[in-house]
């Protein structure tokens, strides 16, 4: 046998015995994992999902299988991939990478259950009639990202107190971000601050947006949480320590990769407990009758070691404000 053909033939194995496994006991439900997002930099939340299985149960490899599909930020591969997996027959789908991923899903199927996490106003796209009776086959995780957003351009305007511009970075392909490009605006508006959106929803449109930040006369930049941008996590923190230009994100994990400071509830817990509901559904429960849960908790964190390199000085306001200050 050849040696691509022996590659090929092992890899397929691997990718298609717990399936196999499954049929073959019909007691050992398969979850369908659609994420927007690339496997890479979903590896923490990735943990904290079949963590929130394992508080109901539910073990991946001995009495669950989890099958994992993956956009890598390409939205338009979403369709196909949550079709694959209705094909499956999954037990529950599971739409991890915000509101992309849930409106395929929902597009997807009407009949399988579906548990999406970390989704801004679901009820405006259609994916739950209301928080408290989702109705349908669909519930899951929410998120408050338009007011994160708003929040996000005050706590900037206190680092940066001579920010008169700040640019906004948005998907275009994400259908909410309308809803949180008018809350950050207004609240820019509030602070006498001009706001400037700037467009990415590829490689190149990132490259694009941050040489445009100089000619903008931005002094201050927020990236919201969006999954695209997730899964180009490392390389929005590098250039935004190339441009110097003082950044605050949605998501913590931003500032341990060495962005300035974020903002914004923990994802790891939306997809924790977006587990634990695809667990209570494998067990009988209905999405109709799982309201959607919202965060309860929302942490500021700074490192100052960033701060330090672009020249700034944290006021003390902001450090007794911060949840976590890395050094």
């Amino acid at each position: 046998m050849r040696r691509r053909e022996f590659i090929t033939s092992v890899c397929c194995g691997a990718a298609s015995w717990p399936f196999a496994a499954a049929r073959a006991q019909p007691s050992i439900p398969v979850v369908g994992f659609l994420s927007s997002r690339s496997p890479n930099e979903s590896a923490g939340v990735t943990a904290a999902f079949k963590q929130g299985l394992q508080e109901t149960g539910f073990i991946e490899g001995q009495n669950v299988v989890i099958a994992f599909r993956w956009a890598e930020g390409a939205y338009e591969r979403l369709p196909a991939l949550a079709a694959d997996l209705v094909n499956l027959k999954v037990a529950v789908l599971f739409s991890a990478g915000g509101p992309p991923a849930a409106v395929a899903a929902k597009a997807a199927t009407s009949t399988i259950p579906i548990v999406f996490s970390a989704v801004n106003n679901p009820d405006r796209l259609g994916l739950v009639a209301s928080f408290n009776r989702p109705g349908g086959n669909v519930t899951g995780m929410s998120t408050f990202i338009a007011d994160v957003g708003a929040k996000s351009v005050e706590l900037l305007k206190e680092l940066v107190p001579k920010a008169a511009v700040m640019a906004y970075l948005v998907n275009p392909s994400n259908p909410t971000v309308e809803i949180y490009t008018k809350e950050a605006t207004r609240a820019a508006n509030g602070l006498g601050i001009q706001i400037r959106v700037l467009n990415a929803s590829t490689e190149s449109d990132l490259d694009e947006a941050f040489s445009a930040l100089a000619g903008l006369g931005a002094t201050g930049l927020v990236v919201p949480g969006e999954p695209f941008f997730e899964s180009k996590r490392d390389k929005i923190v590098a250039l935004a320590t190339r441009h110097a230009i003082p950044t605050i994100y949605g998501f913590r994990e931003y500032v341990t990769a060495g962005g300035l400071m974020s903002y914004g509830a923990s994802l790891p817990d939306s997809y924790r407990r977006g587990g634990i509901y695809v667990g209570r559904i494998i067990k009988g429960e209905k999405p109709a009758d799982l309201p959607v849960m919202q965060p309860t908790k929302f942490d500021l964190v700074i490192n100052l070691k960033t701060a330090k390199t672009l020249g700034l000085t944290v006021p003390q306001s902001l450090l007794v404000a911060a949840d976590e200050v890395i050094e």
